[in-house]
């Protein structure tokens, strides 16, 4: 029942999830801690920090990562196919269409259209991510803020980044 389960979710997300991984976040998040309560969202929350340090697409390692954490090697290999099996099929389908149409309003509009909406998909997973789980700490707030300044104002690479917040947030751990 678990593999149909983790099949249908993330088929589910893979299917309406436009935009991209950062906008499947808060589909995935209803999911996995609202509707089905595989994960609390502190879990949640430390999940996502693992698929944004780990390389490929956040919304394909995460799908992995709860499949694994549900039903082993097998459920992580089904909640990652059917996350890209809808992808797939429409991209077949896509390029055919939009190549044969690609000058037509009918194509153009809809493309238009989607920019906002991908633009409230991320919007709403960083809200959703902003409870007293995922946050918690005067110290999250100071790595956000650093972060941020240091990316926009002095460019440091992002990788950098990443591995220094994630060594403050180890050692403040251990402390």
């Amino acid at each position: 029942m678990i593999y149909l389960q983790l099949f249908w979710v993330f088929f589910k997300i893979g299917l309406f999830g436009f935009g991209g991984g950062y906008s499947m976040i808060s589909l995935i998040r209803t999911d996995v801690v609202d509707a089905y309560g595989w994960m609390s969202a502190g879990e949640y929350a430390d999940l996502l920090a693992i698929s944004q340090m780990t390389p490929g697409p956040i919304s394909i390692n995460t799908a992995t990562f709860v499949g694994y954490s549900q039903a082993g090697l097998a459920g992580a290999i089904v909640a990652t196919a059917s996350l890209c099996l809808p992808s797939v099929m429409i991209m077949a389908l896509v390029i055919r269409v939009l190549f044969k149409h690609r000058t037509s309003p009918y194509v153009l509009e809809p493309m238009r259209i989607m920019v906002p909406v991908v633009a409230g998909l991320i919007i709403a997973a960083a809200v959703l991510m902003c409870d007293a789980d995922s946050l918690g700490s005067v110290l999250s707030f100071a790595i956000l803020a650093v972060t941020i300044v240091a990316n926009m104002f002095f460019k440091v690479n992002p990788i950098l980044l990443i591995i220094a917040s994630g060594l403050v947030g180890y050692i403040s751990g251990i402390v």
